[in-house]
């Protein structure tokens, strides 16, 4: 078994991992990233790539009011302080190293753009505020060279987070045709001038591996999974992993940052926490071996039974499923159960309705219910593939109909049932007021709305054939428990002792954010700001 000796080794290469190696090797740390599978940029690479930064230098440049007093209000307003992750101290760390994390990442090269048109998911609340989400500006993932082979990434196109709103209607709007065309010219552009670029999370997880593996030179090795923490008089000093099949114990002479992502993909640890086996969107990687392996040292958890729930279009055998944003938001739709009836506001936050189904039945059927102007007028992504709407047919998951009656049977619901709920839904578009579930009430609901349609962007009789309808199960982005951590990213055991050299940041700690979302990237937000702490407290350190 060889030996190797850095200051600091990260596990994982996501948000949390990459930014937590960025802060490091600026503390001039010596570094070492391991990647347990063959791909790196774990979930990042796979999302929107948003994040949720209040009261960041961009809004502060662009003169948008936002302040540190308002963030924090926010947070209490919609998080509260129920648990050890969501302390006081927790958020002002969060807000506190937003700064911080925006400039070091910008002196390195990286372009940030403000989501401007982005609302926070509770914009009525005290504090909340529209255009806090920032993300990379599509990158040229050229410049990273081969390692573009082994990224994670999904989409190699230019697509920003503040695109998606209004591209979902690109056939129903002036202003979504104008974005859309925009898009177009973006992308061709890039090729004309011979630049692959790539947005969203692709964007941001090439513009980290640019910084720290290609400018800060620091190693990464795929395929090495944490196979072991080593402990020396209580303190963790280094890892065993794997190396071309052979094992390495590595010591690390600062810390261990642990940012290898939930157990969203681990059916056991599902059942055992959530009482689900779970329909996960995210890196197939996060089966949670980092977690468990701190139990054994007496770290703390919390938020185990939660996750970035939402719903998600049940997936074909072999497939991944399709998480719902803006679709389940737009005119013409609703969401059933399988007797039928609406259960919540479709158009609300995708963790409020993932929690909404969660309590309703986590194990039952749902179904997303539209009439042809859904179909025809809007994007919708889950739709866009004739192969896999075939399948999706043959599988039952999708039905097709002429007539309302005959899309009832095909769901396998009572027809006077469903007939009931769409007669009172469609009074509710007519009149402009869900007087069931507020759907439209909120900015955040409007946004994904369209605004052409009267007197409420989210709502539209379902009325018009044929009908489509789609099987919905509980989805997920992620598991959001872990274990707990202080202000800056120190694991802690259940007295609220402080496991030594050992950090955690991301989806494998419990979120700052609790039960709730309030803005777009609230997932990655705080991950790569805790990751930047733990190197910052390691800079600090002098073990």
């Amino acid at each position: 078994m060889s030996e190797l000796s850095y200051d600091v080794v990260v596990v994982g290469t996501g948000g949390a991992g990459f930014a937590a190696a960025m802060g490091a090797a600026d503390e001039g740390l010596r570094v070492l990233m391991l990647e347990s599978t063959d791909k790196w940029g774990g979930s990042t690479a796979m999302s929107g790539g948003g994040m949720w930064l209040p009261n960041s230098p961009l809004m502060q440049r662009d003169g948008i009011g936002d302040s540190r007093e308002e963030a924090l209000a926010y947070l209490e307003a919609t998080v509260g302080d129920d648990y050890r992750a969501t302390s006081r101290e927790r958020k002002e760390a969060f807000v506190d190293g937003i700064e911080d994390f925006v400039t070091t990442a910008e002196k390195y090269g990286m372009s940030f753009v403000r989501s401007t048109d982005y609302p926070d998911y509770y914009p009525e609340l005290p504090g909340g505020k529209i255009g806090r989400a920032i993300e990379v500006d599509p990158f040229d993932s050229k410049k990273i060279g081969s390692w573009w082979k082994t990224t994670r990434a999904l989409m190699p196109l230019p697509l920003k987070t503040d695109d998606v709103w209004l591209l979902a209607r690109a056939w129903s709007t002036p202003a979504g045709f104008v974005r859309g065309a925009s898009f177009v010219f973006r992308t061709l552009g890039g090729a004309v001038q011979g630049k692959r670029r790539v947005g969203t999370g692709a964007a941001l997880a090439c513009s980290f591996l640019d910084i720290v593996v290609q400018k800060q030179r620091t190693e990464l090795w795929l395929s090495s999974p944490l196979r072991g923490l080593v402990v020396t008089d209580g303190r963790v000093t280094g890892v065993q992993t794997v190396r071309d099949g052979k094992p390495v114990t590595i010591t690390a002479t600062r810390g261990v940052v642990l940012a290898a992502g939930g157990f969203d993909h681990n059916t056991v640890l599902r059942q055992k926490y959530q009482g689900v086996d779970g329909n996960p969107s995210g890196n197939p990687g996060n089966v949670g071996e980092t977690i468990e392996m701190t139990e054994d040292l007496g770290a703390a958890f919390e938020l185990m039974d939660d996750a970035w729930w939402g719903a998600s279009v049940e997936p074909l055998p072999g497939a991944g499923a399709g998480f719902l944003v803006s679709e389940r938001s737009m005119p013409h739709s609703i969401i059933v159960d399988s007797e039928g009836d609406r259960i919540a506001n479709e158009s609300e936050s995708y963790v409020d309705l993932g929690h909404h189904m969660l309590e309703h039945d986590k194990d039952g059927t749902y179904w997303l219910l539209a009439d042809a102007r859904h179909a025809h007028r809007y994007l919708r992504t889950y739709a866009m593939d004739p192969r896999a709407n075939k399948a999706m047919v043959e599988a039952g998951i999708l039905v097709k109909a002429s007539t309302l009656p005959e899309l009832a049977r095909g769901m396998g619901i009572e027809t006077s049932r469903l007939k009931a709920t769409i007669e009172r839904f469609n009074g509710f578009a007519r009149s402009g007021v869900d007087a069931d579930f507020g759907r439209g009430n909120s900015a955040y609901d409007r946004y994904y709305g369209d605004p052409m349609v009267h007197p409420n962007p989210n709502l539209g009789p379902i009325e018009k054939g044929p009908f489509t309808a789609f099987k919905i199960v509980l989805g997920d982005l992620g598991t959001k428990g872990g274990v707990v951590t202080d202000a800056d990213a120190r694991v802690l055991r259940e007295d609220g002792s402080v496991i030594e050299g050992l950090y955690a940041a991301g989806n494998v700690s419990a979120s700052v954010m609790g039960r709730t979302y309030p803005g777009p990237g609230s997932t990655i937000g705080p991950a790569v700001v805790f990751g930047l702490r733990a190197a910052r407290h390691m800079g600090r350190s002098t073990r």
